[in-house]
């Protein structure tokens, strides 16, 4: 028989116990490893007072980040031989690991959440190469290359070209800046904090087009945000934090890990994205697609030119032969503004080398910001590069890399004329 307590109606309270709530359908996004044992190893002798208190410690740890991921940890003994190895070029897998200080900053975060207010575990990003895999000179790696976080577009929302990739990536930095507080870390806005445009590495928005398959048309399949790595960890919590709000916000669906998101274009247009959680069922979508290392890269999206070369396509022969070298010099110096060495053979045009990759003059005009404030138009142009050892990206160059624009595509060499397929679409 059920009691009225104070002013709460019989049915609220009856409503509260377990078998009155209304059930919903939850879930988990996991992964079960084949041995489902991880062992940490640190060059570290502690003595024995120190070991045995972290043996006792580590009992009564029973999971780790959710409560569905339950474990069991202790002190190994003999510590098997390790599968992966700290990476000192920044070329391999990024997982978060602990940084010096840990147990510090722990406890400052508590004092401030008090196992009450939402809260994240500070981190570093480390990179692992597998144990046996060993490289004989260290793979060169663009200094704007980092982790991607794809975002894919509805099938129903695959009709933009990429020549609208730079819009869309406004669109998306925007949603992204609204949600992180000002003044928003440099490595996030590319901004210092007079206005003037920062010269570290900063988050960029990468357009993802279909190019280099048979039937490929150069529609935008979805977008990425690059986080460099070396970027500043206040920058990339920051960068982290802002699209885990922006999905917090988005209305929930059961059964789907990432919620679909709304994207506002200039034009007052709308379209959805969703946040990719596991494998991409496109191999467009993959970042692996765009990782290397090859050799030969290929644009495709054109290049931003960082300094303009003259008339391309007027004048006499020799005019234009004259401002196609200042474009190829150009780009050259695009690779060694980002930390690669210039690359061996170099070709220009204002038609794509790739298929699927739309032509320059399909792409608006496009304009930054000058030394004196007033915008200035860069020229575009299409490129396939050829270095004379492996780069390893993802690889974006030119004044737009962060907007947009200069995305390249890894290839096979020497150069085929045959587009690469794979039995999957895109």
């Amino acid at each position: 028989m059920l009691a009225r307590v104070g002013k709460t109606p019989v049915n609220s309270a009856a409503a509260m116990f377990p078998d009155g709530r209304g059930k919903q359908e939850r879930a988990f996004p996991s992964v079960s490893p084949e041995i489902p044992r991880v062992t940490y190893i640190w060059n570290a002798s502690p003595s024995d007072g120190v070991e045995g208190g972290l043996d006792r410690l580590l009992a009564r740890v029973t999971r780790l980040g959710h409560s569905s991921s339950l474990v069991s940890c202790r002190i190994a003994e003999e510590p098997p031989n390790p599968t992966h190895l700290v990476t000192p070029n920044g070329v391999g897998t990024s997982m978060r690991t602990v940084k010096a200080g840990q147990l510090t900053a722990l406890e400052g975060l508590h004092l401030r959440h008090q196992q009450v207010r939402p809260r994240s575990l500070p981190y570093v990003m480390a990179r692992y190469r597998c144990a046996d895999v060993t490289d004989e000179e260290p793979i060169a790696r663009p200094t704007t290359a980092g982790e991607w976080v794809v975002f894919e577009f509805p099938p129903t929302c695959r009709a933009y070209p990429s020549s609208r990739a730079v819009e869309l990536a406004a669109a998306m930095r925007r949603e992204i800046l609204s949600r992180v507080a000002d003044p928003a870390p440099e490595g996030v806005s590319g901004l210092h904090p007079d206005g003037t445009p920062a010269s570290i590495p900063h988050m960029a928005i990468v357009p993802i087009p279909y190019v280099a398959f048979e039937h490929a048309d150069g529609r935008l399949l979805g977008m990425a945000v690059s986080v460099p790595d070396a970027t500043t960890e206040a920058a990339q919590d920051a960068i982290y934090r802002a699209i885990g709000q922006w999905e917090r916000t988005a209305p929930q669906r059961a059964g789907i890990s990432a919620p679909p998101l709304s994207l506002t274009l200039s034009r007052k247009q709308e379209f959805g994205l969703r946040r990719i959680t596991g494998p991409a069922d496109l191999i467009s979508l993959r970042p692996s697609a765009w990782l290397g290392p090859s050799r030969r890269w290929v644009s495709a999206t054109p290049i931003a030119l960082p300094r303009h070369p003259g008339s391309l396509s007027r004048g006499n022969a020799a005019v234009r032969r004259e401002a196609w070298a200042r474009a190829e010099a150009a780009v050259r110096l695009a690779c060694t503004h980002v930390g690669l060495p210039a690359p061996v053979v170099a070709k220009m045009s204002l038609s794509p080398f790739i298929r699927g990759a739309r032509k320059v003059a399909h792409f608006p005009a496009f304009r930054q910001g000058g030394r004196d404030g007033k915008p200035v138009r860069r020229q575009l142009v299409h490129a396939e590069l050829l270095f004379a050892d492996h780069v390893r990206g993802p690889l974006t160059l030119g004044s737009g890399r962060f907007a947009g624009l200069g995305l390249m595509r890894p290839l096979s060499e020497p150069p085929t004329h045959r587009c690469e397929q794979d039995g999957t679409d895109a």
